[in-house]
């Protein structure tokens, strides 16, 4: 998922498998400047990067804010442990392009003309939540968010202060209420929690994210129509994200 900000290097969100898509849009002459705000580590997450075509052409340089490790390592450790034989071809390191790993928790920080805001947010391991703020617009990330194990709406100050009042909140949406009851402790949470949190926090428009893998594209479809109905009432335009989306914040 990529951010595009007139003036600015690129920005994307995490590093999935949708980065191997977004790779092939950019310069592959070693020019390509660009950042990654990694809300976490889960193979998700990160299968992407070693696919990132740019990387493959000296010059290029990669900057990649991500969570501090429970366990002391940095990202890069992680990133070469994970990156290399047996379980892929060749190392991270032996990738010609410069990655530049910089470890955040609860901060606030610029990337060019561009105000991150990153908080820590409930999840299974140290995760990120992400607020950008540029030229009077503002976008929430929160891709993997904990909803309380008991099923019940509250939301950590963290959290709530990267979604207060923004344009547009991008945000998990994986389970049903059922399927929550079954997975309460996987990370995520119901659709319900989702426009709730939007309309608590007074966001404008929610992207709802993270669909889960099982469903499929008519599932989704059938029950964004019942979270359309419900941001509506709270005053929330409620949007089910899809593969190719493109939101232009005017």
């Amino acid at each position: 998922m990529s951010v595009a900000l007139e003036g600015q290097d690129p920005i994307v969100f995490d590093l999935g498998t949708g980065l191997r898509y977004f790779g092939a849009s950019q310069p592959h002459d070693g020019s390509f400047r660009g950042t990654c705000l990694l809300t976490h580590l889960h193979w998700d997450h990160t299968q992407g990067l070693p696919f990132f075509s740019p990387m493959l052409s000296a010059g290029s340089q990669f900057d990649i804010y991500g969570p501090m490790q429970d366990d002391g390592r940095t990202m890069a450790e992680v990133f070469e442990a994970a990156i290399r034989p047996p379980v892929f071809p060749v190392c991270i390191t032996e990738l010609s392009g410069t990655f530049r790993f910089h470890e955040v928790g609860d901060a606030d920080f610029m990337i060019g003309d561009v105000r991150v805001t990153s908080r820590v947010v409930p999840h299974v391991g140290t995760t990120l939540g992400f607020r950008l703020d540029f030229a009077g617009r503002s976008v929430a990330y929160i891709s993997d968010h904990q909803q309380p194990y008991d099923g019940t709406f509250r939301v950590s100050d963290g959290a709530l202060e990267l979604a207060q009042g923004v344009d547009l909140m991008i945000h998990d949406s994986q389970y049903t209420a059922e399927e929550f009851t079954r997975k309460f402790n996987w990370g995520h949470c119901t659709i319900d929690y989702a426009v709730w949190f939007a309309g608590h926090a007074g966001a404008k428009r929610l992207a709802l994210f993270h669909h889960d893998p099982t469903r499929s594209d008519d599932a989704v479809d059938a029950l964004g129509e019942t979270a359309i109905a419900d941001g509506l009432a709270l005053g929330v335009d409620v949007i089910v994200a899809r593969e190719g989306l493109t939101i232009e914040l005017g």
